[in-house]
């Protein structure tokens, strides 16, 4: 009788070994210590990379408008204008509302050509429409009518000029400020900008939304420089982690940090109110006019 060895066909297989339950759980929990340490820094990069886009915005509008003036008998625009005779010289027109995703009939809200295209400034701003506005200011409207009907869409501006840029063009013969008396000098033409000087005289800013309307932006320079005087007229905005853009009459930008918590309320329940010793407000003050000497 013969032995034969028997041989398998198949080789052995080891089964599959997938997760455990506790595995997983490790995996993710490292997963979302890794996220919560990126998020922080994903979220700096990108109010820093809005920080500059908000300069350069400021920046290219600054260069318009002094642009607009070297081409105009070094003669300024209008900070406010709403007469048959003034609007068409000021910087812009029309006033802004809403900011909430509230509905809104105004086009001034999202229609570019409404004022914005109409200004003088235009044709130097390369046709860029976006520079009117901070990248970081989330404000939004639901327009009732226009192409945009039932749809959530920006607001087209976020700064505004100082009221001493230009004036008030419905009174364009008084060369002082309607808010602070006669003392205080409004520049009209660029080579007015002797005192402070033009790298240290505000044009633009970006003002918050809910104090945003139109674009002129009132500081008061009442009593400067008592720090007991200051208040705030209209709000600055905050959108770079409690700061603001602004421009000069030279044409450099600059972020500057808030450091008085009344410039930057959570809500706020009326403009033109007392602030004093607002460190904030002298600062915006020291780089807004002076007196006549």
């Amino acid at each position: 009788m013969s032995h034969r060895t028997r041989t398998h066909g198949a080789a052995h297989v080891r089964p599959c070994r997938g997760f455990t339950l506790i595995e997983l759980l490790v995996v993710i929990a490292i997963i979302a210590i890794l996220a919560s340490m990126l998020l922080p820094a994903l979220s700096k990069a990108k109010t820093k990379a809005q920080g500059i886009s908000c300069l350069n915005n400021h920046r290219q509008l600054a260069l318009a408008w002094r642009m607009y003036s070297e081409d105009s008998a070094d003669k300024l625009l209008y900070a406010y204008g709403s007469t048959a005779q003034s609007m068409p010289f000021a910087w812009v027109t029309g006033s802004l509302d809403g900011g909430t995703g509230a509905s809104s009939s105004n086009p001034s809200n999202w229609d570019i050509n409404q004022d914005i295209t109409k200004s003088l400034m235009w044709p130097y701003c390369g046709k860029a429409a976006g520079i009117f506005r901070c990248p970081a200011d989330k404000s939004t409207v639901r327009p009732t009518t226009g192409t945009f009907k039932g749809q959530t869409v920006s607001r087209v501006r976020s700064m505004s000029m100082l009221n001493w840029d230009g004036g008030n063009g419905d009174n364009p013969t008084q060369l002082w400020g309607f808010w602070s008396g006669a003392s205080w000098r409004v520049y009209t033409k660029l080579s007015d900008y002797v005192d402070p000087g033009a790298s240290m005289t505000i044009v633009f800013l970006d003002e918050r939304w809910d104090s945003l309307n139109d674009g002129y932006w009132v500081v008061d320079m009442t009593g400067y420089p008592a720090p007991a005087a200051t208040k705030i007229v209209d709000f600055p905005a905050s959108y770079h982690n409690r700061a603001g853009g602004f421009s000069f009459a030279d044409g450099h930008s600059e972020i500057k940090k808030w450091v008085d918590p009344r410039t930057t309320p959570t809500t706020i329940t009326s403009l033109n109110i007392p602030s004093p010793n607002n460190r904030d407000v002298l600062w915006i003050q020291d780089h807004a006019t002076r007196a006549y000497r």
